[in-house]
Formats: C-alpha cells, sequence, structure tokens
C-alpha cells in the first residue's frame, strides 16, 4: 500500500508521459546584460538556465539551456557582442566561452579551458578576454577561439572587464591586495587605478568615453561612479535598486541587470532609473502562526 501510495504522489508532480515541463515565460534570476547597436538586449538567467532576448518591449528565451549539470550554458555567467555582432556567454558548468552561430546554437571556443568565465571583453580586431574568477586569470584568445588561450594577466578576483580605445584592458577586482581596478596595456603591463577596496561586492564594470567608470555593488545596493583619476564615489543608491550585478553600455547609457527583484533598468547619465523589463518577485511567505501555550495541568 505503502508503495502504491508513493507511485501516485510522484505521478502528480511529473508531467505526463512525453509531455516537456512547460517553458519558463519570467525572468529566474537574471544576472547578466548585453546590448546590440540595433537595440536588442540579450539577458543571461543562471536558474532558467538559458538566455532571454528583449525586443520591442518583449522578452523571449534566446536559449534554453538543459538543467543538467555540465552542459552548455547549465551554469551562464556572462554576456558580450563581439567584433561582427555574434553573442559571447561564459558558463562556469562546463569550464567554456561560447559564441553563437547563425542558427542560434552555442558553439564552443576552448576545450573547457577556463574555470569560471566572470566576464568576457572584445578587442576591435576580435580578440577575446575572459575573467577567471577560479583560477585568478585573465585568458586572451583570437576571435576564433582556442584550445588554450594565452594567460594575459594574473589578478586575484577577477570580476569585470572594460577596454577603452587605446587597447587597454581595465578589471575589476574583488579583493586583489593591488587594488579593485587595474589597467592591463596591450602589453600586458598591470598597473592600479585604485589601489585600496572602497566597493564592497563588485560585480561589473563599464567604461565611458570620457574615460569614467561604472561599477555594479551588490552589497551597497548601488552603482559606483569612479573619475578618470580613481575617485569613487555612489552614483544611485537603495530603492528603486536592490542587489545590482549585470552592467553593460546601452547608447549613452547603461543597462543594469538586478536578479534579487528580477528586473532590467536603463540608467541614465542624469541619475534615472527605469524599469526596461521585469518579472514579479513572489511575495515572502508568511511566518507559520505559533500555537497557543497549553494551559497548566491542575494542580
Amino acid at each position: 500500500m505503502r508503495l502504491l501510495s508513493a507511485i501516485v504522489a510522484v505521478s502528480f508532480c511529473l508531467p505526463a508521459f512525453g509531455q516537456e515541463t512547460p517553458a519558463a515565460t519570467e525572468f529566474q534570476y537574471p544576472l547578466a546584460v548585453v546590448a546590440r547597436p540595433d537595440g536588442v538586449v540579450f539577458v543571461a538567467d543562471l536558474n532558467l538556465p538559458g538566455i532571454w532576448k528583449v525586443e520591442n518591449g518583449q522578452k523571449s528565451i534566446y536559449f534554453q539551456a538543459s538543467k543538467k549539470f555540465r552542459t552548455p550554458l547549465n551554469r551562464i555567467r556572462c554576456l558580450a557582442i563581439d567584433h561582427q555582432g555574434k553573442l559571447l556567454a561564459g558558463d562556469s558548468a562546463t569550464r567554456e566561452v561560447f559564441r553563437f552561430d547563425d542558427a542560434g546554437q552555442p558553439q564552443p571556443l576552448t576545450k573547457g579551458w577556463i574555470g569560471i568565465p566572470m566576464a568576457i571583453a572584445v578587442a576591435p580586431d576580435g580578440t577575446i578576454y575572459t575573467a577567471d574568477l577560479e583560477l585568478h586569470r585573465i585568458w586572451k584568445m583570437p576571435a576564433e577561439g582556442s584550445e588554450s588561450p594565452t594567460e594575459f594577466a594574473v589578478i586575484n578576483s577577477p570580476r569585470g572587464l572594460t577596454l577603452d580605445a587605446e587597447g587597454n584592458l581595465w578589471v575589476l577586482s574583488t579583493s586583489s591586495k593591488d587594488g579593485q581596478i587595474q589597467k592591463v596595456s596591450p602589453d600586458g603591463k598591470v598597473e592600479s587605478l585604485i589601489k585600496d577596496h572602497p566597493f564592497n561586492l563588485p560585480h561589473n564594470i563599464v567604461r565611458m568615453d570620457d574615460g569614467t567608470f561604472f561599477v555594479t555593488d551588490n552589497y551597497e545596493h548601488c552603482v559606483w561612479h569612479v573619475s578618470a583619476d580613481g575617485k569613487s564615489e555612489k552614483f544611485v543608491v537603495g530603492s528603486p535598486l536592490d542587489r545590482p550585478v549585470g552592467l553593460c553600455r546601452n547608447g549613452a547609457g547603461l543597462l543594469v541587470a538586478d536578479p534579487h527583484i528580477k528586473t532590467i533598468f536603463s540608467l541614465g547619465t542624469d541619475k534615472s532609473l527605469t524599469v526596461l523589463m521585469n518579472s514579479p518577485v513572489p511575495a515572502p511567505a508568511a511566518p507559520a502562526a505559533t500555537p497557543a501555550a497549553a494551559p497548566a495541568a491542575p494542580k
């Protein structure tokens, strides 16, 4: 009888034979964002797992990864657009960087060389730089990929990457003893812009045309502004932001991904924050009622 009851219980929890689990229609944990020049936005969703496409005010699933671990993009971490407008994605489940082909399928660029790819930056000639949080390395490879990318720099806890017009790579670090923003010249020379640690838990960095930077800080609930000479101040902080993580340029402004409230914000240089796309966040469960104390036993 117990076996029969267990079988019946499980049958209510599983889809009928031949049926697939319905596709998600809402963000699950959108932690990275990137925008193409034509306005199309891609969002990496860690718990989907996969990638959303946002176009003309509508979102749709661009790529649905498998929920089976060690399959492509099962633990997607970062996105970038390459020099030809193709989408790149970093995945820690397969230790890989993928490029999406014309059919919308991810093609690996290494042979599982990269440990935890947290950020990708692409130079105008197609050179790809990847921040590896596990191995504390910045890897460099040509546009077509490489079975064994070149070690470009050794920087502890690299999380964000951004390039400037001179080909310098700017690296955002969580806890490097040499500071939280470091510049790596094209010949691999490393120097610090910010030598101390003003950020609490920084995730991504973007460099603007005027030489200033923006940094998302999950623990400080803010986006920082950093001057060209390294002075940092909070640019926008608190509500409506919760715990911002993803960051990218979008025209003259920025896009911010806040996974905890399942929202992609558009951030203007005037500090305006507007919602580009979001999903409902379930209300926290009400605490269970405390049972009334039993009356004391009569003496």
